[in-house]
């Protein structure tokens, strides 16, 4: 069985967008204490940094179950793994997006992956998987569908 595995960490503008704590705590607590308001502001921007890392789900393919973030399924009941980029991307998470579908994205990666669910008992058409290897994750996928090769049915 393939294994694949991929944490979607934040992207790096983002934990320098969160940096604007520090002036902001500094601006806040100046007029107390300074030592007051930089310890405030380095405290803020530690939070900010380890909840934007603990935050950041995992996509993984792993013994015929597919993870992504804290939902599992079984490989068995899924369709063809489809990989998106670009402006193919865009429209799945955009205009041509179910709203039944399950979703994991994130805005910081652009490439998706669209899962249909072949179960008819499942309220979801379909997972759209955020991914910055979308090919990867798709193959992975669709590998852990098929049964192991050299088996055979007596």
């Amino acid at each position: 069985m393939p294994e694949y595995r991929e944490k979607l960490w934040a992207a790096p503008w983002l934990f320098l967008a969160t940096a604007l704590v520090i002036p902001a705590s500094i601006l806040v607590f100046t007029p107390i204490s300074l030592p007051v308001g930089v310890i405030t502001a380095a405290g803020l921007y530690a939070a900010c940094v380890v909840l934007l890392i603990v935050a950041s789900p995992v996509v993984r393919v792993r013994g015929g179950v597919l993870e992504a973030g804290k939902a599992r399924i079984s490989t068995a009941v899924l369709g063809e793994a489809i990989a998106f980029e670009g402006e193919d991307a865009r429209q799945e998470r955009g205009p041509k997006v179910d709203m039944r579908a399950w979703l994991l994205i994130r805005g910081w990666v652009d490439p998706v992956v669209r899962v249909p669910i072949e179960d008819v008992s499942d309220p979801a058409p379909y997972w759209l998987i955020s991914s910055r290897h979308p090919k990867k994750l798709a193959a992975a996928i669709n590998e852990s569908r098929r049964p192991a090769s050299g088996t055979s049915a007596s």
